[in-house]
């Protein structure tokens, strides 16, 4: 679906998620030392946010195109090519609800992970596994919530 949408998508989303991570932003303590994971990085909006030195994976090679730095991958969150406890920040902007597996990928979110890793995830409210995909998270994280306009924000502390 995104491979569709790829050329429009900064036009018809970046607006909404550049206001959900102004949200995040008051949340995180990003240090620009810091190394964030973007998961469902999408064209990189979120991805290129914060300060810091930031990654993010992406299952369409269309979207990660539209990028303009080079710092996406293709990959998807269930099979994240990155070594073990290398991230201080993991989000997942909108993103979680499009994943095979959830399970799957909060494992490898706990794998790379480093002790400590402030972790954000946002869930599109109509999604159909909003409940599911916040009770996984809520029983593998200490996570607060904010209810944002479109999302839930769950977020570790």
């Amino acid at each position: 679906m995104y491979d569709e949408i790829a050329l429009s998508y900064n036009k018809l989303h970046k607006e909404e998620q550049l206001k959900k991570l102004k949200i995040i932003s008051k949340i995180l303590k990003v240090k620009k030392e810091n190394f964030l994971l973007d998961l469902g990085a999408g064209t990189g909006i979120s991805t290129n946010y914060f300060k810091c030195k930031s990654f993010g994976i992406e299952p369409s090679l269309n979207m990660i195109k539209q990028s303009k730095k080079r710092n996406i991958v293709n990959a998807t969150a269930e099979f994240i090519p990155f070594k073990s406890k290398s991230f201080d920040i993991i989000i997942a902007i909108t993103s979680f609800h499009n994943f095979s597996d959830f399970n799957k990928a909060i494992k490898e979110i706990k794998r790379v992970a480093k002790p400590k890793c402030e972790i954000v995830i946002t869930i599109l409210k109509k999604s159909k596994n909003l409940k599911l995909i916040k009770s996984k998270l809520l029983k593998n994280f200490k996570m607060k919530e904010i209810e944002e306009e479109k999302d839930l924000i769950l977020y570790s502390n």
